[in-house]
């Protein structure tokens, strides 16, 4: 099963990071292989906002579409991801979002995912590594040329 986790060091705030990565909709302008990302639902819990999200990924040929619950909580400043359906056996993805010093943060990126189908995982799963070992820089990037 796949893991990659991988903490930044980002000259923009805690909280604009939180907010890029909490706009969910935004991915597919700059994040690798989503193709297309909708949120089916959002309603506050708590201080805190639940949303229910449709992603499509592809590469080359292949594509595969997954739902996750996303929880974006702003006070604590994390993100924390959990499958719900699709192509993987499981999926979790967690944010957090440290400040250190003026105007910039410590971003902590992790995931661990399994495809349910093992001739899928073997077709995608070294693409899907390499994509997320990817994620912080695009991020990292996004915000660069959003907030500079």
């Amino acid at each position: 099963m796949p893991e990659f986790k991988t903490t930044r060091h980002v000259n923009h705030s805690a909280e604009r990071m939180f907010d890029l990565v909490a706009d969910i909709e935004q991915y597919p302008d700059f994040l690798p292989l989503c193709e297309a990302l909708s949120v089916r639902s959002s309603r506050e819990q708590n201080g805190k906002t639940l949303l229910i999200a449709d992603m499509t990924v592809g590469y080359k040929g292949i594509r595969e579409s997954f739902t996750t619950q996303v929880l974006l909580n702003r006070e604590e400043r994390k993100i924390d991801v959990k499958y719900v359906d699709g192509p993987f056996r499981f999926l979790e993805n967690h944010w957090r979002f440290d400040p250190a010093g003026e105007g910039a943060c410590d971003v902590a990126f992790y995931i661990n995912y399994e495809f349910k189908n093992r001739i899928l995982g073997a077709m995608m799963g070294s693409m899907f590594d390499r994509a997320f070992r990817k994620f912080a820089e695009a991020f990292e990037a996004r915000a660069d040329s959003i907030y500079a």
